[in-house]
């Protein structure tokens, strides 16, 4: 075991909680510190790959998901008008040989669940203002004005995160020149599966969630990052849909309320390793940002926890377990983060018209998936 008992990790998002279920999990004392007052989750839903359900069950919870989310056993690709072009195969990953999709929020309450379960302390409303390396243990100073020690911090804190900013000096993700647009609509009755339509100027889906719920998406070419006028994002968000036809735009319909809308410019970052400096370690979000094109960004902050409390286990130095925990991580998340990129990018050039005949989006979305596939 090593000498690593009491752990801060900074954000309690999906990396965050996942971090702490698994570490209490391992006997090493947790806390998280959140610094919204309230858990306001942002987003609608998430789709999870069958890695990502392997990780989920790694956690020990399988079965809360399944009380609430839905699985699916096939992802339809149809044209804008919603003819069929062909099922694409989902890769099996362990036992699992399905997709998944859950409400975002439903989601994280299933996690905050089990990391009060174990016995996490959770701190709302609070941040860190100061993070000092020492030998032997880090010095932390609260945004409320409390301190304390601990044998490792861990930045699960998000793309913008403070943690990196502090520790590793301004690092700032980049905007690739699309976003994507999120609305919760009621599951069609005959809505078994993922169903994605690719149009000239967007591509849209509908991902079932629960029983009763799905969310619609499009998403679309933003050059300059335009400002949005809240009131009117559900208009502008029927009117992405102008190029497609049946029942992608009857869902659509739904998209009534300006609030319910999630509109997300798209950014991407991985940060070069090492993700640590000495006890400080960036996780998730915080050290690799990828745009949702592989639908892996959850899947690669729980597989971040799950390896991190493997290998703290271990009788070792605590910088060669975190020499090992980026020798298992680097190159997967930068591989996710690059081939999410390339997508954008393609997409970007097929849009102009200047996307060259070789290049295929769906042949590098199976073999990106194909490899998230093999055991972490």
């Amino acid at each position: 075991m090593s000498k690593v008992k009491k752990v801060l990790i900074v954000g309690g998002g999906i990396g965050g909680l996942a971090t702490a279920i698994a570490l209490q999990k391992a006997g090493i004392q947790t806390e998280i510190v959140e610094k919204q007052k309230e858990w306001n989750v942002y987003g609608v839903g998430i789709i999870l790959q069958s890695n990502a359900l392997r990780a989920i069950d790694a956690l020990g919870l399988t079965e809360e998901f399944l009380a609430i989310g839905t699985t699916h056993s096939a992802l339809h690709i149809r044209d804008s008008q919603g003819n069929m072009i062909f099922d694409a195969p989902i890769h099996p990953s362990g036992k699992f040989n399905m997709t998944g999709g859950i409400p975002r929020r439903d989601f994280h309450e299933i996690l905050l669940r089990a990391a009060m379960k174990h016995d996490t302390k959770i701190r709302m409303g609070t941040t860190v203002e100061v993070i000092e390396n020492a030998d032997s243990f880090v010095y932390t100073k609260f945004t409320d004005g409390t301190s304390e020690t601990y044998d490792l911090v861990i930045g699960a804190d998000g793309v913008r995160s403070k943690v990196r900013n502090m520790v590793f000096g301004e690092i700032e993700p980049t905007f690739v020149g699309q976003a994507v647009w999120r609305y919760t609509i009621n599951r069609p009755e005959n809505l078994e599966n993922i169903t994605m339509f690719y149009g000239q100027k967007a591509k849209a889906g509908i991902v079932p969630m629960t029983k009763e719920s799905a969310y619609v998406f499009i998403v679309t070419a933003e050059p300059g990052n335009p400002w949005k006028q809240e009131d009117q994002l559900h208009v502008q968000m029927r009117e992405a849909f102008h190029e497609f036809g049946g029942l992608i735009v009857e869902l659509s319909e739904q998209i009534t309320d300006p609030k319910e809308v999630v509109y997300r410019p798209l950014e991407t970052l991985i940060v070069e390793k090492p993700w640590y400096r000495d006890r400080v370690l960036l996780i998730g979000d915080a050290a690799h940002a990828t745009v949702p094109h592989l639908a892996q960004g959850a899947a690669m902050a729980i597989e971040d926890a799950l390896v991190l409390a493997e290998l703290l286990q271990q009788d070792a130095p605590l910088s060669d377990i975190l020499n090992e925990f980026m020798d298992r991580r680097f190159e997967r998340c930068k591989f996710v983060v690059e081939n999410s990129n390339t997508l954008v990018q393609w997409e970007l050039l097929q849009l102009e018209g200047r996307l060259p005949k070789e290049k295929k989006p769906n042949a590098i979305v199976a073999q990106s998936l194909m490899k998230m596939t093999e055991i972490i």
